[in-house]
């Protein structure tokens, strides 16, 4: 096949022909929560570590922290705003294949967590930058329902409210060099919309904005919208005679129903999920939503393999860091880089047979996150750790080793990646 290739390139300049353009590889997007807070970087640990009932500085049986998820993050309960998360975070997904970050947005206001998370965004740019990666925005429309700022009488209506957010959007992220566009307009996900449901209300607001985003909802497009993104579609776990567990027949049904109505759409993102297994209820914050088993990772491979080989112009994973609801592929202690090796796997296979990345480079990163924090106050060795990220960044893994020895750790060692035929039941339900 390469001989193929230079033959064709041959040919084309020999004749004095217009080289076909590549056929347009299909952009994996990563949805990202940036709303953790956690000493010291922080006064004290935030609603999403402890949802007012779990108490991160303890230790349970196993000798972990008591946080408000099943899962363990592999690095420990973290801050959004910390730059060494931040690093290791924007790494590993440049070098296990995702090329924009989705980042789950309420917009710039005073209220709740709202503007510590715009901070935290503000810190990400610059890492999303240096790894390569794009940016996009999912607005949670429902932010419109918290208490508006007392000095802004015209925030009471809730479209002119929008339309205030999304142009700070526009002037903030819509314009910069990194971030992602469809046909040329920028990317902008609305999550629901929960709040402002009119087609009628989203043309005015769309209207207001300049420049004009491509807007995606969740499963169904508004008229006038770019389109639609899948979603984990929980609801259906809750059907008689189902017991609260959503079944693979009936996931594989909505995901063909996403994509036969998508055919009427201009555009669609397709959304692959590893499972869902939810702390809420738990912590009593709200109803049970269901399970969607991991099944050993199978759940992930099936849905991402979907995702990157169906019609639809993007393929999303939901989520990189949702630990309440069980959706992360970020590395934990329980599945390590299990899911990062399948994205590698996949993409390779599906988007980018040249893709560089491997194993190896995942666990350098891991290893550039442990020197980071076991050299805090030596500039010249963070100078050092700096070349091994850019290195990494840019996929030389020898250069970036040599700055990494080994150190002593008590991680637990990552799971190997599942083969497309590995698909024991999954027996950890709720």
């Amino acid at each position: 096949m390469p001989c193929l290739r230079v033959l064709a390139a041959w040919l084309t300049l020999l004749l004095g022909l217009t080289p076909a353009p590549p056929a347009a590889a299909k952009s994996i997007l990563a949805y990202y929560l940036a709303w953790y807070a956690a000493p010291p970087l922080s006064t004290n640990w935030g609603w999403h570590w402890t949802m007012n009932r779990f108490h991160p500085d303890r230790v349970n049986a196993l000798g972990e922290p008591e946080i408000a998820s099943w899962y363990q993050p592999w690095i420990g309960p973290y801050d959004s705003g910390d730059p060494v998360v931040l690093e290791y975070h924007t790494l590993l997904m440049r070098l296990a294949g995702v090329d924009a970050v989705v980042v789950n947005w309420f917009g710039p206001e005073d209220v709740f967590d709202y503007a510590r998370i715009e901070e935290n965004l503000h810190r990400l740019l610059p890492f999303l930058e240096r790894a390569g990666l794009q940016l996009a925005l999912c607005y949670e429309d429902r932010a419109l329902q918290a208490p508006p700022p007392a000095e802004d009488p015209a925030a009471a209506d809730p479209v002119n409210r929008a339309i205030r957010v999304l142009r700070h959007a526009g002037r903030a992220y819509f314009r910069h060099r990194n971030y992602l566009r469809w046909q040329d307009r920028p990317v902008l996900l609305v999550f629901g919309p929960q709040v402002l449901r009119s087609a009628d209300a989203w043309q005015q607001i769309l209207n207001a904005l300049d420049p004009r985003p491509a807007l995606f909802t969740i499963n169904t497009a508004l008229p006038g919208a770019a389109g639609a993104f899948a979603w984990p579609p929980m609801w259906l776990s809750q059907a008689p005679g189902t017991g609260g567990v959503l079944s693979e027949t009936a996931l594989n049904r909505y995901l063909a129903d996403f994509e036969q109505a998508a055919r009427a759409w201009p555009a669609a993102i397709s959304t692959a999920f590893p499972r869902f297994h939810d702390i809420h209820p738990r912590a009593g914050t709200r109803e049970y939503w269901g399970y969607l088993g991991d099944r050993s990772g199978l759940t992930f491979r099936q849905t991402l393999q979907r995702a990157l080989t169906n019609q639809t112009a993007m393929a999303m994973i939901a989520t990189w860091n949702d630990f309440a609801e069980g959706t992360q592929i970020e590395p934990t202690r329980e599945f390590g880089l299990r899911d990062l090796l399948t994205l590698q796997q996949l993409r390779r296979k599906h988007v980018d047979p040249d893709f560089p990345a491997n194993p190896r480079g995942l666990e350098l990163v891991q290893r550039l996150y442990r020197h980071r924090r076991a050299a805090p106050a030596d500039p010249a060795r963070q100078k050092q750790l700096d070349e091994a990220a850019r290195a990494l960044a840019n996929f030389r893994f020898d250069a970036a080793e040599a700055l990494l020895p080994p150190l002593e750790t008590n991680h637990p060692p990552a799971p190997p990646a599942p083969t497309e035929a590995a698909a024991p039941a999954d027996t950890r339900v709720p």
